[in-house]
């Protein structure tokens, strides 16, 4: 019988920058720890108007050069996904409060976190800016802010699974 994966869904509004750059890195980290096979990670966007595309040229390039190949094709989350996924990472408070508009039960609920309780690098950000409509330093802020708290998040869900098995 096949081991049960953990579901990590990343999100944010489009699913073009910050939330397919935060799945791409969790999974570069859960291949490079060699627990890859426990977990399963995708993003979504709160917003479906780039359903379909690639992630943002700008963000594939700033990721690009970390080593990270973005290849995930853009879509919306789904009243599906809030029951299916173990947890839920809100990039921002604005896609926090969605996702709970979203969520059809209390249980639901607790499944979203922000991706910003796990940054420890830069205590001035509680959340991931959106670079959208910033220059090369937004997208090299949002990947700096979510390599830190993707390790950070990646030891928790690691530390409570143990627990869980033992």
């Amino acid at each position: 019988m096949e081991e049960k994966k953990y579901k990590i869904l990343m999100v944010c509004l489009g699913n073009i920058c910050r939330s397919p750059a935060a799945e791409g890195v969790m999974q570069r980290l859960v291949d490079e720890r060699g627990v890859a096979h426990l977990f399963e990670i995708d993003s979504a966007g709160t917003y479906g108007g780039h359903s379909g595309q690639l992630p943002d040229q700008r963000m594939r390039v700033h990721a690009r050069r970390r080593g990270y190949e973005l290849t995930h094709r853009a879509r919306r989350i789904t009243g599906y996904d809030m029951g299916d996924f173990d947890m839920i990472v809100a990039m921002d408070d604005a896609n926090r409060a969605d996702l709970v508009r979203l969520a059809r039960t209390p249980e639901e609920v607790q499944k979203i976190v922000m991706i910003g309780d796990y940054i420890t690098q830069n205590p001035h950000y509680d959340y991931v800016p959106d670079p959208y409509y910033e220059g090369s330093e937004g997208f090299e802020l949002a990947l700096d802010l979510l390599e830190d708290a993707c390790v950070q998040l990646l030891n928790e869900i690691l530390a409570k699974l143990m627990e869980q098995n033992n």
